[in-house]
């Protein structure tokens, strides 16, 4: 009598190798294997459980926290590399762009962050019948993720020039958005983001009380624009932008590293996206505790928001969404504002060696 239940081995293959092995192998030998075919698939049955246990569970989130959780996943089986590291000027990760489309008629926008400031002002673009087009102030998550495409591309050609005409749908794919076109699609929002990066200028000052430093540049220096045959079609598309020389300077001496799958992860929200760059810039530098109290949390993050309740509401949820990525990054809020500790860097899937002062 055989002492286990061949009738627990049921995968095609695993059956085989039992009928195999019951025509060539010995009885006492013979009832061994059959036992480690039974444990193998023992183990297959618990994984599959396993499996469908974690694809009910994920099926039953809302879509991005969906996301959030199959990206943790992924760092967290992939592990580091430098080739999923996209990088964003640091000024820009300190002090971001506006959430939202400013009102029709506002060219200007500030935004700061304890002694720094960007003011980012509006600019024009040359249309084909030679008029100048008003470009509205970048903004949102669209905005952030071209630049830190357009910064990394510059830096890993080790030029200031970027050839777009070529990489934008694989940017987007690569951010998670399947390009669409037409009047609902997705590629125009894109393309209304890239024009105003390139017609904008940004001022970037610093000051400690004593002195003041201010830098003015135009990010994208050069734009070449390329234009459809189909007059119906024109879209100020750029073809080819460089960035200003200073700006692509301070790019190489002080881009701030950030992982692709974060940027993913985040993509429809500027806010968390820029929490998420601000947590990095901060929590990797740190010496001791840092709290941050709700007042000046609110000055950095809160755009939109009028009542105090409404914004830490928000915080929550944001703060909740960068630990779904990353459950043991020391961050945490309190009564007294935001908390967090100091962090190595590949605690945020970033390889300690690309991170510059």
């Amino acid at each position: 009598m055989n002492d286990f239940d061949e009738s627990l081995i049921r995968d095609s293959d695993l059956r085989e190798k039992l009928e195999s092995a019951r025509a060539s192998m010995d009885r006492r030998i013979f009832k061994t294997y059959a036992s480690s075919l039974v444990s193998t698939q023992e183990k297959r049955d618990a994984e599959a459980k396993a499996a469908q246990e974690r694809a009910a569970k994920l099926a039953a989130m809302p879509r991005e926290k969906r996301r959030r959780a199959i990206i943790r996943e992924v760092i967290e089986n992939e592990g580091l590399s430098t080739d999923n590291l996209r990088y964003m000027p640091t000024p820009l990760a300190i002090c971001g762009l506006p959430y939202k489309a400013l009102p029709d008629g506002e060219t200007e926008f500030e935004r700061k962050q304890g002694r720094m400031a960007v003011t980012v002002t509006a600019g024009k673009l040359r249309s084909p019948d030679g008029q100048r087009v008003q470009q509205p102030i970048p903004y949102g998550p669209k905005a952030r993720l071209i630049m830190a495409h357009l910064s990394t591309e510059a830096l890993r050609n080790n030029s200031p020039i970027v050839e777009t005409s070529e990489t934008l749908s694989g940017f987007m794919r690569d951010m998670g958005f399947e390009p669409r076109g037409g009047r609902n699609g997705n590629i125009e929002p894109f393309k209304e983001q890239l024009r105003a990066l390139a017609a904008c200028r940004m001022e970037i000052s610093t000051w400690d009380g004593k002195r003041s430093g201010q830098v003015d540049v135009k990010p994208l220096n050069k734009v070449e624009l390329w234009f459809p045959e189909n007059a119906n079609q024109k879209s100020l598309w750029p073809t080819t932008i460089a960035f200003s020389e200073d700006f692509y300077r301070e790019l190489k001496n002080h881009a701030l590293p950030i992982d692709v799958r974060v940027l993913r992860a985040l993509s429809n929200s500027a806010r968390r996206l820029d929490l998420m760059l601000w947590v990095t810039y901060r929590i990797t530098r740190l010496q001791t505790k840092l709290v941050l109290d709700w007042k000046p949390l609110k000055s950095q993050f809160g755009e939109g928001y009028t009542r105090d309740r409404a914004f830490k509401a928000a915080m929550i949820d944001d703060v909740a969404a960068l630990k779904e990525i990353f459950p043991k990054i020391p961050l945490k809020l309190t009564e007294r504002g935001l908390e967090m500790e100091a962090a190595d860097a590949t605690a945020l899937a970033i390889p300690k060696r690309t991170l510059k002062a």
